[in-house]
This record gives structure tokens, C-alpha cells and sequence, in this order.
């Protein structure tokens, strides 16, 4: 996107970024846009997380028709998860979410984004629940600033998941004080999952 004053990219990155863009995969961004989806796969970061919002808060000026997000992601940055998960309850078009692959840790809070019923999987998906990790270092006034934080972070997913699959709290934080791997069964047993997807004849 470009200032209409003075031409000037609103970001230098943005511009480096379309330039090493082949023709094939500004064609296959067109198709997606066009038919509504978003792809979120790899780490969660910051870049990731701007991109991803970026595009939803672009389909969501377009129509208010549905997307489809796709997640296939072994998790990464809390924070950069959060951004996405707020950005599709925040836009108005519905969403639903198809978890591909693995759903892992900051995966898992972006696919709890929206309600049970519109949150499927493919047959070999796997998730991962677990507790924010993170180094801390410094001072140790700032460990224990950090320590503290990362424990305030803890009790909010907790409470995110609790409320996205039914489970108690007490039943969540016992089973993300360690890894905590579910197929799809057990995801729909857990109320993780709505219905798993074999085609996409089956997103309702």
C-alpha cells in the first residue's frame, strides 16, 4: 500500500517483499483471496501475525461473506497468536477454521478463535495443548517480573481453552502442565474440535 500523497511505500519491507514474489505465487495469493482463505502455516510470529491480520481485515472490507482460515502451525510467539485470534473474532464475516497437520500451543489458541461448531480438522491432524514457556534473564527483580508474567499468561490461556472446549479449569490446567497430544477423536471428545473434514464437501 503506498501514501496517495507522495507515492512512498507505507513500508519499505512490504515493497522488497513484493518484488521477490514469483508470478506463480502472486497468482495462487489471488485465488486465495478470491476464494476467501487464509493460510496460516509455520511459526507464529509477529511477521506472520501482521500478514495473517492484514488479509482478514482486507476479506472482511471486501464482504462479509465467510472465510475459511487454515491452520498447520507448531505454535511460536503468544503474543503474535493473540493478534490473530482477536483479529478474527474482531472482524464481522464469520470464520471457520480448518486445522491441518499439527495445531500446537500458539496454533491451538488461534484455532479456539471461533465457536466449536465451526472449527474442523482433516483426519491426520494432531494438537498440542500445553503452559506458556520462556527464558528469563537479567536482574533478578526482572526473573521475577518475567516469572510472574508468564504465570499471568498461563491462567488466561487456561481460561481460553477452558472456554472453548467445555473443560473445567482444573481439568486444564492439570492436563497443559505437560504436553498434551490429542488425534482427532480425542480433540472432538475434548471439545477441541467440531467434526473432522475428509473433503471439503464436509466444511458445512
Amino acid at each position: 500500500m503506498t501514501n496517495k500523497t507522495t507515492d512512498v511505500p507505507s513500508r519499505l519491507d512490504d515493497e522488497e517483499e513484493e518484488k521477490t514474489k514469483t508470478p506463480s505465487s502472486i497468482q495462487v495469493d489471488k485465488h486465495l483471496f478470491d476464494a476467501r482463505t487464509v493460510l496460516i502455516t509455520g511459526p507464529i510470529t509477529q511477521e506472520l501475525a501482521r500478514d495473517v491480520s492484514a488479509r482478514l481485515m482486507a476479506l472482511a472490507q471486501v464482504s462479509h461473506d465467510p472465510i475459511t482460515v487454515i491452520v498447520s502451525s507448531p505454535g511460536g510467539h503468544v503474543e503474535s497468536g493473540d493478534m490473530i485470534h482477536d483479529t478474527i473474532k474482531f472482524i464481522a464475516p464469520e470464520v471457520r477454521i480448518l486445522g491441518m497437520g499439527w495445531v500446537a500451543s500458539a496454533g491451538a489458541l488461534i484455532y479456539v478463535s471461533v465457536p466449536k461448531e465451526r472449527r474442523y480438522c482433516t483426519p491426520n491432524t494432531r494438537f498440542l495443548l500445553h503452559q506458556p514457556s520462556g527464558g528469563a534473564g537479567g536482574q533478578a527483580s526482572d526473573i521475577e517480573i518475567q516469572a510472574r508474567e508468564i504465570l499471568k499468561m498461563r491462567d488466561r490461556l487456561n481460561k481460553i481453552f477452558a472456554d472453548a472446549t467445555g473443560q473445567p479449569m482444573e481439568r486444564i490446567e492439570k492436563d497443559t502442565d505437560r504436553d498434551y497430544w490429542m488425534g482427532p477423536d480425542e480433540a472432538i471428545e475434548y471439545g477441541l474440535v467440531g467434526k473432522v473434514a475428509a473433503s471439503v464437501s464436509d466444511l458445512d
